[in-house]
């Protein structure tokens, strides 16, 4: 199994890749919502790339550090997803404005409206924003529609801040069963609609989340105008276990790894510890499970060590290599220089996570 590379090393399977990103892409197209992703995830111009070549309006961000490692890609609209507000930020943003067409913000909470007008005063421009509403996650965003309504009000008078739209992280839907998706989507969209109508009908609704990106689109009616779902590409335990997102078949993303100890019965150590795979963990206390299927999971990690226990453990051998489905896709990307991207089980290419590390 791909006996020249190191271990640990992430895999990126290119032609799961590519058809992941066809089919979101599709989806939006299909209804006329721009697709915005969210790089958070992949962090990584090569994929940033083939994001844009293939129709996405632009790239959403977590951090300035993010937006700027994805410059090279050729992106031409920017969104930072996050609450901005330390005044080191204003001459990078500058920077940024004048690298691109068009670079939005978030404007987060009453409580962040006046940081963010002095941020935009120290840039020396105005700055363009989306609101955020908080749908259910409990993050940012104005928690209730008169809220949603004073700040909107706010920004719409103030002469350094241009409103633009307004946009949620529905998160929460990583826990709601598969069946009970569809009613509380329509329901959450009725009600960003509708806030928004009475705000302002010409005002963009940007929701977002892996989990109802392509239900959204579908549900759309021409009232939201993006989806920015980030984790989409790769796949991880959670899109295709917990939530039934995505099939297993669409898993993109393996972390290559090799048994190095079996200490005693029940018990494999393989090279992929916290420093490879997240620490977080599926319902089930589960870190990653083998890609072939077999009955063991990785249940425990330390920085250097990953913990295999199951039925089927007591088969692995010292030095035998397995391919693992990680619980959460994103943390893994953040733990890597590069990716080794493969075909029919062949390595291909090399791509550099230049976004990764990048929290400031």
């Amino acid at each position: 199994m791909l006996p020249d590379l190191p271990t640990p090393t992430v895999l990126v399977d290119r032609a799961r890749l590519r058809a992941n990103l066809r089919r979101m892409q599709a989806a939006a197209d299909a209804h006329g919502v721009e697709l915005r992703p969210h790089i958070k995830t992949h962090k990584c111009v090569a994929v940033a790339r083939e994001q844009l070549a293939l129709g996405a309006r632009g790239l959403t961000c977590a951090k300035l550090g993010e937006a700027e490692a994805m410059l090279p890609s050729g992106v031409r609209a920017l969104f930072v997803a996050h609450s901005l507000g330390d005044p080191l930020h204003a001459p990078r943003l500058a920077a940024l404005a004048d690298q691109v067409d068009d670079l939005r913000v978030g404007l987060t909470s009453e409580a962040h409206f006046e940081v963010l007008e002095r941020l935009a005063q120290r840039t020396g421009r105005r700055l363009r924003v989306m609101l955020a509403v908080d749908t259910g996650l409990g993050r940012e965003g104005a928690r209730d529609d008169a809220s949603a309504q004073r700040l909107a009000a706010r920004a719409a008078a103030s002469r350094q801040l241009e409103l633009l739209g307004l946009y949620t992280h529905e998160g929460f839907f990583y826990g709601v069963p598969a069946a009970e998706r569809p009613a509380r989507l329509a329901a959450m969209l009725d009600r960003l609609a509708a806030l928004r109508d009475r705000i302002d009908p010409a005002l963009a609704l940007w929701p977002g989340c892996s989990v109802s990106a392509e239900q959204a689109t579908a549900l759309s009616a021409g009232r939201i105008q993006a989806v920015r779902p980030g984790a989409y590409p790769f796949g991880d335990l959670y899109l295709s276990q917990v939530t039934q997102a995505m099939r297993p078949t669409d898993q993109a993303v393996h972390v290559l790894t090799t048994v190095v100890d079996r200490p005693e019965p029940g018990l494999a150590l393989i090279d992929a510890g916290s420093k490879t795979l997240s620490p977080d963990r599926t319902p089930e206390g589960v870190h990653a499970v083998p890609a072939d299927g077999r009955d063991f999971a990785v249940v425990r990690l330390n920085e250097e060590h990953g913990y295999i226990r199951g039925p089927a453990t007591d088969d692995l051998r010292i030095g035998e290599r397995i391919l693992l489905v990680p619980a959460h896709v994103c943390p893994v990307f953040n733990l890597t220089d590069t990716v080794v991207a493969t075909e029919e089980g062949r390595a291909i290419d090399c791509w550099r996570i230049e976004g990764r590390g990048k929290a400031q």
